[in-house]
């Protein structure tokens, strides 16, 4: 089954500061910062949200189509799908653009500092679901804010069920645009600080947001996720990691586990045992998409887990 991926393609600049952040902003001199961190290490990483699940759901065997926007830079992270076997025919390349890139700067406590060009992200719009053939089902993540309200009513029009992760979008969106979102929506994936945001935003409690869908998940970090259907709450336990090295891109490897189920008509339940066996194999690994693993070791991990394998 074909899964169609809306989202964003994206380059991850990672620099590592080999001290501490507050030693070099002092809070009287803020209103004239002027500072600049020496950065030995560097790395490159192909990310954004619809590259990392694409990534995830190829490695579990689907067939993912990403859609799409990249600017004038696009050729390596194309030719790096192509090597991976990833359709590309559905990702646009926007002239005199560049794709969106993350900057983003690590001291030795773990802060972060981070300037984001959308680029060619903010013209998602150009993109249109009907002119995927062969899609069964399909994930709205987060991309341009035209382009994510675009293509959850060209699902919805085109009876396709598919999965609204707003994830980092949510500031785009006002409350009245979520309740509408998820009405579009089959299902809907959110993290915990995520969900509180969705509450406060619409004013509705978690449990009236998952009436309005056939499923609302919850991811919980290292305490697995909560699934939220039929007026039922089921958790989920997570997978413990062999290690943990680099959260980035987890919530998107757990996306693809989870579309991976869904396309092969598993429960929410099972499909998110899966998802979370998929976010324990990428936290072991720096970058979004630096991990690798065989169906038959992605089985091993889930049967230590579950006590059952997947398939």
């Amino acid at each position: 089954m074909s899964v169609l991926i809306c989202g964003s393609m994206a380059y991850d600049t990672i620099m590592v500061f080999n001290s501490q952040f507050k030693k070099f902003i002092l809070p009287e001199q803020i209103h004239i910062l002027n500072v600049s961190f020496l950065v030995p290490e560097m790395r490159r990483n192909f990310g954004g949200c619809a590259g990392n699940i694409a990534y995830s759901l190829k490695l579990l065997g689907g067939e993912p189509l990403i859609m799409a926007t990249v600017g004038d830079d696009a050729d390596a992270y194309l030719r790096r799908l192509e090597s991976l076997q990833i359709s590309a025919r559905h990702v646009r390349r926007v002239p005199e653009t560049f794709t969106a890139q993350a900057f983003i700067t690590t001291d030795l406590d773990d802060n972060q500092i981070t300037a984001f060009h959308p680029g060619a992200m903010s013209q998602s719009h150009l993109n249109h679901v009907r002119d995927a053939q062969g899609v069964q089902l399909g994930i709205v993540s987060p991309d341009g804010r035209e382009g994510m309200l675009q293509h959850a009513r060209g699902f919805a029009e085109a009876g396709i069920p598919f999965v609204f992760d707003p994830g980092q979008g949510l500031p785009l969106f006002s409350g009245e645009d979520l309740l509408g979102l998820l009405d579009l929506a089959t299902w809907c994936t959110l993290n915990d600080y995520e969900a509180r945001l969705v509450c406060d935003k619409t004013g509705l409690p978690i449990e009236a947001l998952a009436e309005r869908v056939d499923g609302l998940i919850v991811t919980l970090g290292a305490e697995g996720s909560r699934i939220h259907a039929g007026g039922r709450c089921v958790d989920v336990s997570a997978v413990p990691a062999q290690n943990v090295v680099d959260p980035t891109g987890c919530g998107d490897a757990y996306r693809g586990g989870l579309l991976y189920g869904l396309s092969q008509g598993w429960s929410l339940e099972r499909a998110a045992r899966l998802a979370s066996t998929m976010g324990a194999l990428k936290i072991a690994h720096r970058g979004g998409q630096d991990y690798t693993a065989s169906r038959e070791d992605i089985a091993a991990i889930h049967a230590a887990a579950y006590g059952e394998r997947p398939w």
